[in-house]
């Protein structure tokens, strides 16, 4: 599925919600009409039609301008088509998931002669990311919203995924994950989604409840010591993913077995691991020293 497809699927399974974002006031009588407007040399693959009261919302998602023939000349045929077919006023609106190359023009405008028409364009990173974070169905869009730190916005946004109700869950992330991988590496989305799966698991939670309840019985410093452990666990955990890529299991059982020193000199050894085989190197290295010992 296409980015500009998947925003048309999620626009189609929440048009209100979608309808009230570009239109900038609630909206909640608003169906899709199922129109397909298959005149060449125009497509509508990626077109969403919306009607509300009395007026007709054609909003269309777009990763980059280009375009034959040019946007603003489709959207001038989309208009009188339907016009043509509805007789109603229609509202367009574009959403730029991307920014164009810098000093791109971002035309909103058909003007020839006396022909002038006139549609809104939205860029979605110029969008405050509020809106997204807090809206399940706008959620999957938050990743490609205004921020000075990209990082920081995509660990919000896994934060509110893990919020989510279960049912909804599984969808909605891989809708976000899917449509962050236009702004962001991979392998970040991956290590992100992961460990926020991690802490929200059964299992993570049990973990945390065990040390609390261990450090109660044994005193607050062994309960700092479990605290730090985790901690050190999924530090490790996150670094060498970003390393050497995804962990096969039995490796990640093998990690929470080591104790916290252990896990402190394997936090320095990592920083010259360019792959898997160098963290087996260093296992086989902390197999031989234990047997000596």
């Amino acid at each position: 599925m296409s980015f500009d497809n998947l925003c048309k699927l999620l626009s189609e399974k929440h048009p209100a919600t979608f309808a009230s974002w570009v239109l900038g006031t609630p909206q909640t009588s608003v169906k899709v009409l199922k129109t397909e407007l298959s005149i060449e040399p125009i497509r509508a693959d990626y077109v969403t039609l919306l009607q509300l009261q009395g007026r007709i919302l054609h909003l269309e998602f777009q990763t980059k301008l280009e375009s034959t023939p040019p946007l603003p000349l489709r959207m001038l045929d989309y208009w009188v088509r339907l016009y043509r077919l509805y007789r109603l006023p229609i509202t367009q609106v574009i959403v730029l998931l991307l920014p164009p190359a810098a000093e791109t023009v971002i035309e909103t405008v058909f003007c020839v002669e006396t022909t002038r028409h006139e549609y809104r364009v939205i860029r979605l990173w110029e969008e405050n990311p509020e809106l997204f974070l807090n809206d399940p169905a706008l959620l999957a869009l938050a990743p490609l919203a205004a921020t000075t730190q990209p990082q920081a916005l995509l660990q919000q946004v896994v934060v509110k995924v893990n919020q989510l109700e279960p049912r909804q869950r599984p969808e909605i992330s891989a809708y976000t994950q899917i449509l962050a991988g236009l702004k962001y590496e991979k392998d970040l989305i991956r290590q992100l989604f992961r460990e926020g799966m991690m802490r929200e698991s059964v299992i993570y939670q049990e973990i945390l409840a065990e040390g609390e309840q261990r450090g109660e019985q044994r005193g607050e410093q062994r309960g700092r010591e479990e605290g730090r452990k985790a901690e050190g666990q999924l530090l490790i955990l996150r670094q060498l993913t970003r390393r050497v890529g995804e962990l096969p299991q039995e490796v990640l059982a093998r990690i929470e077995t080591l104790s916290l020193e252990q896990l402190e000199n394997l936090g320095e050894a990592l920083l010259d691991f360019q792959a898997q085989a160098d963290l087996e190197t260093w296992f086989s290295t902390l197999d031989k020293s234990v047997k000596m010992t």
